[in-house]
């Protein structure tokens, strides 16, 4: 669990990549949405995201990490998820790079037939889900009971939602606190952050879910303030200060790891600086700020050294690290930055790429094929129209070209890695 952060989370991330790369070579490598908008795969004046979107003594950060329940490091990782990939066919590795929407509207068993024919690896539930924790575990458990050995070769299903507080928590009702927003969660202590974190994931793992889309690790500027459309409009922030936000962002996922739920961080690179809400728009989703060593990437950095489950890459574009590029298709963002540079070794989601405006114009089954080929694992996308698309474009593309073959692969041996952790997978 980290210890306490250093008040100068801020200085330059080249120094905090040092340390950095130090806890990553320590043989507990983390696989470690949320979306650019409160809503991320959902677009409502209500801001349910899908997703989009520490610990204590005063203010604990990621020194020193301590295996939780739900991600035990392996003691030679990726050694078993390698051979279960290997047993894996094309088919059944791409399906484990897909993440798809339930609506809450929607009936429990209508994800069924897709998960079973395209070998889903996760489900994230959108909407709103305002039953209460009984409500919810009825589909959670209905969905745990899809990963069978044809279905999905014996892998459990990671089943996420957007439980960040305030207008994005996805889980209401009977049994789930009703959450602050981040901005709130900011003003206190990270110790109490840590310990209302822990309570908010207990409550979560006792509805079934094992994937929180959360914390957002975006800093906003006080000067744009609620001007900036995905973040700041909503309070998602923890601080205007990265400084704060990166000392937030561990406390977060400490009380999520305690609570027996794996953690997300997002927006990556950062949200905070554009205007525009990429769920709902591609206009004014240019970030002409943001550097390879900006300070407002600490907070991710943070987040890595906190051992965080997943990086969520958002669908911005960086004009100072590749220009007129959307974020998760980034291979100068997703690869050389936060896998390179920011030293990540673990599963990196999308935010939705099925919904949302600021990707429309790219093929739907490009939107898959590119992340991966960018260095990404998990492709989420809302609308379960848009999966048979996905897989098609990403197996077809693995029988024509080995190199690609070879980083599904890659991508899956994370994604089983991460699962075996989650107790989602067992060894050979």
């Amino acid at each position: 669990m980290p210890s306490r952060m250093p008040s100068r989370a801020v200085l330059p991330v080249a120094l905090l990549l040092t340390s950095l790369v130090a806890a990553c070579s320590t043989g507990s490598t983390t696989e470690g949405r949320a979306s650019g908008s409160p809503s991320a795969t959902t677009t409502s004046a209500t801001v349910t995201t899908s997703t989009a979107a520490p610990s204590s003594a005063g203010t604990t950060t990621a020194t020193t990490a301590t295996p939780s329940a739900t991600t035990t490091p392996p003691v030679t990782p990726s050694s078993c998820a390698a051979r279960i990939v290997e047993g894996l066919d094309p088919a059944e590795q791409a399906g484990q790079l897909l993440m798809v929407g339930l609506d809450d509207g929607a009936s429990r068993t209508s994800l069924d037939r897709l998960v079973a024919r395209r070998h889903l690896g996760g489900v994230i539930l959108l909407g709103g889900w305002a039953e209460g924790t009984a409500g919810v575990r009825a589909t959670t458990r209905h969905l745990e009971g899809l990963a069978s050995p044809k279905a999905t070769s014996g892998l459990g299903l990671m089943i996420a939602a957007d439980q960040e507080g305030g207008a994005v928590q996805q889980l209401k009702g009977a049994g789930f606190s009703t959450i602050p927003s981040a901005r709130v969660q900011g003003r206190g202590s990270a110790s109490d952050l840590e310990a209302d974190a822990t309570r908010w994931g207990r409550q979560l793992a006792t509805a079934g879910i094992n994937v929180n889309l959360a914390p957002v690790a975006d800093t906003v500027p006080a000067s744009l303030g609620t001007a900036n459309g995905p973040i700041g409009r909503y309070g998602r922030q923890f601080s205007s200060d990265p400084e704060r936000v990166a000392t937030m962002v561990p406390a977060f996922i400490a009380g999520m790891r305690a609570g027996g739920v794996a953690t997300t961080v997002k927006h990556f690179p950062g949200i905070g600086r554009i205007v525009g809400n990429t769920d709902v728009t591609a206009r004014g989703i240019t970030d002409s700020r943001t550097t390879a060593d900006d300070p407002y990437l600490a907070p991710f950095a943070a987040g890595i050294k906190a051992r965080v489950d997943l990086v969520m890459v958002g669908s911005a574009i960086y004009s100072k690290l590749e220009p007129g590029t959307n974020a998760a298709f980034s291979k100068a963002i997703v690869t050389d930055l936060l896998r390179g540079r920011l030293g990540y070794p673990g599963v990196i989601i999308t935010d939705d790429v099925g919904a949302a405006k600021a990707v429309a114009a790219i093929p739907v089954g490009a939107r898959a094929t590119r992340f991966i080929e960018a260095g990404g694992d998990i492709v989420l996308s809302a609308p379960p129209s848009t999966i048979p698309t996905m897989h098609d474009a990403i197996t077809s593309r693995m029988a024509a070209n080995p190199a690609f073959a070879a980083k599904v692969k890659a991508a899956a041996t994370r994604v089983v890695d991460l699962k075996l952790r989650m107790k989602l997978a067992t060894c050979p």
